[in-house]
């Protein structure tokens, strides 16, 4: 596989970003200019000694840095933007990542995430500022992979637990589960009208928008499969959105390794065939939402 060196420079900036550096910092650090760093991170060809000092600096293998194997990813930040860049080029995305889609959720959504991800931090957690910081950095990345997902309109085929969307709607779209009862009713009304939204869209079938509701139980781990004009992608994550999220603890994998994404993709195979679909996922998921009101 010939190496790419706009993916060196994008994973480079994935990485700088998640670290909580500056720019300015590393740059000071290893003693070149904030130019050449930005040179680097659009895909510059850096000296394999500069490589390695960045990786020991950002806390990541040289081979990860170089995409050889595995991307092991630590950082919430790193993460988002690593997905962010793949779904780039990606012409169709396979989704398993409950219980609602990023890319396919509202604006109200999207309106209560920061709020929902900031209490979701301890308020006893050392660090606690630097994860605060960490949340609106993660928006900012979600914000712009929204906008590109808009801008190109990738094919997207998603998968959802049905044992999920009922937690989520019991729970409400939450951070943790000690909210005030009132802050608790409004956000289990905000979960409502999430998978109202989604039940609508399984019957409706807009282009280039599949939505599978899985009756039986999923992986925990969430993945994606990106097709892109010369490659395929898998992403594996322990990150989450929505109801009790995660973004602090865990590793998410990047590989294109053929074995693991033959074997995801007879996943999803399996998962879609024996999923609800169409009109019958949409009276399901409004009988869930029946219960629930």
């Amino acid at each position: 596989m010939a190496i790419r060196f706009d993916d060196i420079g994008n994973r480079l900036r994935a990485f700088r970003l998640g670290s909580g550096l500056s720019a300015d910092e590393i740059a000071r650090r290893l003693e070149i200019s904030r130019a050449a760093l930005y040179r680097f991170e659009k895909g510059e060809l850096a000296k394999i000694e500069t490589l390695g000092r960045l990786s020991e600096l950002l806390g990541v293998s040289v081979p990860t840095l170089l995409g050889v194997g595995v991307e092991y990813i630590a950082s919430a930040v790193a993460y988002f933007e690593r997905l962010r860049q793949n779904e780039e080029t990606a012409e169709q995305i396979i989704v398993l990542a409950g219980p609602i889609s990023y890319l396919l959720a509202s604006d109200a959504f999207d309106a209560t995430l920061a709020e929902v991800l900031t209490e979701s931090i301890p308020a006893d957690l050392p660090g606690r500022e630097r994860a605060i910081a960490e949340v609106g950095e993660i928006m900012a990345i979600l914000h712009a992979r929204k906008a590109q997902y808009q801008r190109r309109q990738p094919a997207v085929v998603n998968l959802i637990s049905a044992s999920e969307i009922e937690r989520f709607l019991h729970n409400g779209l939450v951070g943790r589960l000690d909210l005030d009862e009132a802050v608790r009713a409004e956000r289990r009304a905000q979960a409502v009208r999430e998978v109202t939204r989604f039940a609508k869209l399984t019957e409706e079938q807009p282009i280039g928008i599949q939505i599978g509701i899985v009756p039986d139980t999923l992986p925990h781990a969430s993945f994606q499969i990106l097709r892109q004009p010369d490659r395929q992608v898998l992403v594996l994550s322990p990150f989450r959105l929505g109801e009790q999220p995660n973004v602090r603890i865990g590793v998410a994998m990047i590989t294109s390794a053929p074995e693991a994404l033959a074997l995801h993709q007879k996943a999803a195979e399996e998962m879609w065939s024996r999923a609800l679909k169409g009109a019958a996922a949409a009276k399901f998921l409004r009988g869930l939402i029946a219960k629930h009101r």
